[in-house]
């Protein structure tokens, strides 16, 4: 196993959660980096966060967890989402202007790029046209052969077609759910009816290597250009749904690097984001049993 980075890029956020009034950090960069940690990985997460309480917490919290991190003092407060806890999803409300819109392409993030053999990003940290510059120069510093994962992420009204359409440009593998799917195909005007059709159109269109399609209570999916995985879901008592599909990706990418097969990277992929549900916050520590 190579040493190269391993990198969640975008926001680091708490989210607020009304229904218990308490903070817990969370951005699903954040996350990705968090869980993909847990198998052995170097990874770290890239972000900006104030000069402010929030921004030294997140700070310690991730020194707890054992996440390194380059995250960039800015003026801009730290990232806050307000998360609504509905019966059976969540409503985020989003802040603006905050410190993760504002992230500078530094002379350690170009050198930390070229040693990067996987980075996930999504839309939602390149709403601000400074983070999305420093992203993509971050992209096009990275070794051709490294693993560019678009976790398309949409969120509120924070996404364009300029900025879906070039990242899955960047891209070679993209993670999208079945909520995400239809607004992904009205805006390349796809009509199939049948998803799998449609996944396949744009993994040929944008010419990526694979595809991840989740459906919640229904499985998930994985395209590839010579195999396909499906997937049902592990049954279990759910207590919180924030970042399981977070968790879903990075295990799932840490197991293929790690050398295992298609089906059971999936089969792992399913039973962390299954134990993630039955657990407070997106970063609870997973059983090396699951693992």
């Amino acid at each position: 196993m190579n040493n190269k980075y391993v990198v969640g890029f975008g926001e680091v956020i708490w989210d607020f959660l009304m229904k218990e009034k308490k903070y817990i950090i969370g951005g699903a960069p954040l996350n990705f980096a968090y869980h993909t940690r847990q198998f052995g990985l170097n990874s770290l997460v890239i972000s900006g966060i104030g000069d402010d309480e929030l921004g030294r917490e997140l700070e310690k919290d991730l020194q707890k967890k054992g996440l390194p991190s380059l995250l960039v003092h800015l003026p801009q407060e730290t990232g806050v989402v307000i998360v609504n806890n509905l019966e059976k999803t969540h409503h985020y409300e989003i802040l603006e202007n905050k410190a993760w819109d504002y992230i500078p392409l530094t002379e350690e993030m170009l050198q930390i790029a070229a040693q990067t053999q996987v980075i996930c990003f999504g839309s939602l940290a390149q709403r601000s046209p400074v983070t999305r510059a420093t992203l993509h120069a971050f992209l096009d510093a990275m070794p051709a052969d490294a693993l560019r994962i678009f976790d398309i992420n949409l969120r509120q009204n924070w996404y364009s077609k300029e900025v879906i359409v070039t990242s899955l440009q960047k891209a070679n593998v993209l993670k999208i759910s079945n909520e995400e799917l239809p607004v992904l195909n009205q805006m390349l005007d796809y009509t199939a009816s049948n998803d799998e059709t449609n996944c396949r159109q744009i993994m040929q269109d944008y010419q990526l290597d694979m595809l991840i399609f989740t459906c919640g209570g229904q499985g998930s999916h994985v395209f590839t250009q010579d195999e396909v995985s499906h997937m049902s879901p592990k049954q279990v008592k759910v207590k919180d749904t924030v970042g399981a599909g977070d968790s879903f990706t990075a295990s799932f990418i840490a197991s293929i690097l790690l050398g295992k097969s298609l089906q059971d990277a999936h089969r792992i992929a399913t039973n962390v984001s299954a134990y993630v549900c039955t657990q407070d916050g997106a970063t609870p520590v997973i059983p090396e049993d699951i693992r």
